[in-house]
């Protein structure tokens, strides 16, 4: 399939397309199409799979994840497929920030892990196999969503300098920074040994 010239009116265009798809909020949709109820009003509030496990379903929070991370590597595909590599990095950074700022949401949106994990699988697959192995690794070390999240980000600044282009590399830091920013509070309780593990209910909104 040729790829279409990018110009400033195509790249908007990319970026707008990738902004609609990382918007699209599967924890609140799977938790009400599962009949659990408004996830904003459970846990932390938060719209990822993290909190959606909080409810007891893993089945919807299985789902939250995978679709977070689908919608993250499609936005990459796509514009990659259609309008070349610089489309494709601006598509990634515009599918991560309409998970963490949907404007239907108030711009209150999810933490961008699962959507990370996927925008890098789809970037560069084998820095994105790593970072998902490393994530594993350290949530069954720490049994926190968190924790792993931080660690997975932290080394996917090394994984992209050994194995990504220049390009990937920037947006793999500009993401990994965004990450940090959107855990700030997680990393607080982390220090304060108050981060609650995998699967712990909490009744209230935080």
């Amino acid at each position: 399939m040729p790829v279409i010239e990018n110009t400033a009116t195509v790249l908007l265009l990319w970026a707008l397309i990738g902004y609609g798809l990382g918007s699209i909020p599967f924890g609140l949709l799977l938790t009400r199409a599962f009949g659990i109820g408004n996830l904003r009003d459970i846990g932390s509030g938060n719209i990822g799979a993290t909190n959606v496990l909080r409810t007891g379903n893993k089945t919807a929070a299985a789902l939250t994840l995978l679709l977070d991370g689908a919608k993250g590597a499609v936005a990459v595909l796509l514009a990659r497929m259609l309008a070349g590599e610089d489309a494709a990095q601006l598509a990634a950074l515009a599918a991560f920030l309409g998970h963490c700022y949907p404007v239907w949401l108030g711009f209150k949106g999810g933490k961008g892990v699962a959507t990370f994990l996927g925008i890098l699988l789809a970037l560069v697959w084998p820095v994105g196999a790593l970072c998902c192995a490393t994530w594993l690794a350290a949530v069954a070390l720490s049994r926190t969503s968190s924790y792993g999240a931080l660690v997975a980000a932290a080394f996917s600044t090394p994984y992209m300098f050994l194995l990504a282009r220049m390009e990937a590399f920037v947006l793999g830091i500009i993401l990994t920074l965004l990450i940090y920013w959107r855990h700030r509070s997680n990393l607080a309780r982390i220090r304060a040994g108050t981060e609650p593990q995998i699967g712990a209910k909490t009744p209230q909104s935080r």
